[in-house]
């Protein structure tokens, strides 16, 4: 199922949607060895595949290089997140660890070039919405010590209760996975220039990932 955003968004940003896919039931370990061996494999892979100098000029990463000019983030300073991730694999350094959770997510998006949101389903409520921010709305987004005032130009996903994202680049503190969450609502980010079928690849690759090294189940969101 798409998530759309308001009617005057889309006009403005024509094949910006994200899917949705739900995976149930997980067990997130801190680390696995199977994970971490599979991970060093695919860094292999990438740096024989990609190069540093132009790494950026992919065309889904220069997609979304594109959109976050558009909506006010520099992304000589903000990178993609696959962008940043490839990067630092093609600088020869270790890809972050984390989670098993949060690895195996990392890598379906470095394998798709796609951005991934992802929120423990238990910490929403309600429907998610794609909008406009307003300009001195704040956001607390992982890892930062106070919130943000946002200009307006950003679009945002919220809950009924509050914003979830900064779309498609930063997840709310207030809903983020842990290594207590059993269940997950993963965005696939689609923005301008990203075709539907490459939406549907990161759907899947997110959830063998996910599943091969967290268990659970993987769906469609209703």
């Amino acid at each position: 199922m798409p998530l759309r955003p308001e009617p005057a968004l889309a006009g403005e940003f024509p094949g910006l949607e994200a899917l949705l896919l739900e995976v149930h039931d997980l067990r997130v370990a801190r680390g696995s060895e199977g994970l971490a061996a599979f991970m060093e494999d695919r860094a292999s892979h990438y740096r024989q595949t990609y190069a540093l100098e132009t790494v950026k000029d992919e065309p889904r990463l220069r997609a979304y290089r594109d959109f976050f000019w558009r909506v006010g983030i520099d992304p000589t300073k903000v990178r993609p997140a696959a962008e940043a991730l490839l990067r630092r694999v093609l600088q020869g350094k270790p890809l972050p660890r984390i989670n098993a959770l949060v690895d195996a997510y990392n890598l379906a998006s470095i394998e798709t070039r796609i951005a991934l949101a992802a929120f423990d389903l238990a910490k929403l409520r309600g429907d998610l919405r794609m909008r406009r921010a307003r300009a001195g709305e704040p956001f607390l987004g992982i890892g930062m010590e106070a919130p943000t005032l946002l200009m307006g130009r950003e679009v945002v996903v919220e809950d009924d209760e509050r914003l979830v994202a900064i779309y498609p680049y930063r997840d709310a503190d207030a809903s983020k996975v842990t290594p207590g969450t059993r269940d997950v609502l993963f965005l696939v980010c689609g923005v301008p220039g990203i075709p539907p079928d490459a939406l549907d690849e990161a759907v899947r690759v997110t959830a063998d990932l996910v599943t091969r090294f967290c268990g659970g189940t993987s769906g469609a969101s209703r």
